[in-house]
């Protein structure tokens, strides 16, 4: 029977320590790469709103959703989910949407413009 409690107390610790070594890695990579700097706040909440609820992203946004490069933007979509407001959220279907935002803008921002 302690053999089970101290087992449960370790597998605790494990998770605690791995989100909070998680959360500290995403910070990083935000901190060192300027990540909160690189959008403006429409274009953000624009592409938030595209990625945590429904909506689309405006081809402005898209462009500076990929300057923002993908390490940013992956970094913040996991601090966000981190963060205990998102608990309800679904990990799965925002990272699939996440990705999807992404590849979208970038496929935009690669096509050719109209010639006018």
């Amino acid at each position: 029977m302690t053999s089970l409690n101290v087992y449960s107390v370790l597998v605790v610790l494990f998770l605690t320590c791995g989100a909070v070594m998680a959360t500290k890695e995403n910070d990083q990579i935000i901190k060192e790469n300027n990540c909160e700097t690189k959008m403006g706040l429409p274009c953000i909440l624009e592409a938030f709103t595209c990625i945590f609820e429904t909506g689309s992203i405006s081809n402005k946004c898209c462009d500076e959703l990929v300057v923002l490069e993908n390490v940013c933007h992956s970094a913040l979509v996991k601090r966000t989910l981190e963060n205990p407001l998102s608990k309800d959220l679904s990990p799965t279907t925002i990272i699939a949407k996440s990705i999807q935002t992404w590849n979208n803008c970038l496929a935009l921002n690669d096509s050719p413009s109209p010639s006018a």
